[in-house]
């Protein structure tokens, strides 16, 4: 008989780590390099009506009544955790709870390169807070790229290029839906992030189907050229010009979004580096980066169904 694999998820599953990812736990103070003032290392507190919203964003919709009988705020954030642990997104919601736009409240005020010093301290020491109760039992918590994963200490862990079993424009509309939702939020940084995510699987899944193997070099111009030469869409002399001008355009829209994720996002922003961004800016990235992705999954679908 085989065994369930339990995620290595549920070992963050304990009432202390909770309390420090609810902000209830606070630590040593931090001094901000731009006026010298001091605050305490926490996570931003979150309320039972913040974790009611998230709930609700992750899509397991809770409800907060005021006066009433309510969850205790960990149990509202272990249904949480349980229920993204089922749906394969526990990493992801990790990344929003430690994402540089929650912080805003806590760092407000300060320098830009305070914030980033700030928020690379916070992180840092947060996720050594709680690898302190990972440890006995061999574990640890880190980042790899945008991903979280849970690991034995030391363990090496291979990242390959995402894998989707199949993608549709229904998948394209779900994850949409979800870079919208953050832009609502104005998480504009999550927002990005989904964009560029949505494309690189889009690529990588029509790469696939034609039987190669996606390129692991990061770069998500390198996936778009796999694309390009497996589905033969280079422009030529004997394509209408409109139509090369339009696969012109496609390239712009995936240099830009890769552009914009590395320098604006909450995993590659820094300093100076970092560019203002509004909500219509993040609108247009998402919706850019839908339409690409649909017109992809189109070139894929003629392709590998003609007769």
């Amino acid at each position: 008989m085989n065994q369930k694999v339990q995620s290595p998820f549920r070992l963050l599953m304990n009432k202390s780590v909770y309390s420090i990812l609810d902000g209830d736990t606070k630590f040593e103070d931090y001094e901000f390099i731009d006026d010298c003032s001091t605050a305490k290392i926490a996570m931003p507190y979150l309320s039972g009506p913040d974790l009611c919203g998230l709930s609700t964003l992750f899509g397991l919709p809770m409800t907060y009544t005021w006066g009433g009988v309510n969850l205790s705020r960990w149990q509202y954030l272990e249904n949480l955790f349980e229920y993204c642990i089922k749906a394969d997104r526990a990493s992801e919601l990790l990344a929003y709870l430690f994402g540089k736009q929650q912080f805003s409240t806590m760092f407000a005020g300060h320098e830009a390169s305070a914030i980033d010093a700030a928020y690379t301290h916070f992180v840092q020491t947060i996720i050594g807070k709680i690898n302190g109760t990972l440890y006995f039992g061999g574990n640890e918590l880190v980042t790899i790229g945008d991903r979280f994963i849970v690991r034995k200490i030391g363990a090496k862990v291979e990242v390959q290029a995402p894998k989707i079993k199949n993608i549709d424009r229904e998948y394209i509309r779900s994850i949409s839906t979800r870079a919208m939702a953050d832009v609502d939020q104005k998480n504009y940084d999550s927002a990005i992030n989904k964009s560029r995510t949505l494309l690189e699987e889009v690529f990588c899944y029509v790469i696939e189907k034609k039987g190669d193997t996606p390129s692991t070099s990061g770069n998500m111009g390198d996936l778009y050229k796999q694309v390009k030469n497996l589905y033969n869409m280079h422009g030529d002399a004997n394509t209408d010009k409109r139509i090369n001008t339009l696969l012109s355009g496609l390239e712009k829209i995936v240099s830009s979004i890769s552009e914009m994720r590395n320098k604006n996002s909450d995993a590659h922003g820094v300093g100076a580096s970092r560019i203002a961004i509004d909500e219509h800016h993040a609108r247009l990235f998402v919706n850019a980066a839908m339409a690409m992705a649909d017109f992809i999954l189109s070139v894929e679908n003629k392709a590998n169904t003609a007769p």
